[in-house]
């Protein structure tokens, strides 16, 4: 009894498959970072907007980039990354020190 196709056997069935099966894995990544950076951006809002705002950005540049199909979330991902920066740029300005508490 053989519980696992040879090696030449598992090539040959799932060559045809690679293809359509990594396309489907990469538009689900794109996807993925466009929610990221919405999240990210949203979170930064709130703490740790020098890290989390240009990791938001970069996220949603890639995702529009690669051509998302949630091309919205990703808009708001690089808006509110920008937002994060900004808060933090009114902030530091307000205190005239990188850290600041709410």
């Amino acid at each position: 009894m053989q519980l696992t196709a040879s090696a030449s056997e598992a090539a040959s069935a799932s060559a045809p498959e690679s293809a359509s099966e990594s396309r489907r894995t990469g538009v689900r990544d794109t996807d993925g970072m466009a929610v990221a950076s919405f999240v990210l951006g949203l979170l930064g809002l709130l703490v740790l907007n020098v890290i989390l705002g240009p990791v938001a950005i970069v996220l949603a540049a890639v995702a529009l980039w690669r051509g998302t199909a949630r091309r919205g979330r990703a808009l708001l991902g690089l808006g509110l990354g920008v937002a994060d920066l900004l808060v933090l740029l009114a902030f530091v300005q307000a205190d005239q020190t990188v850290s600041w508490s709410l």
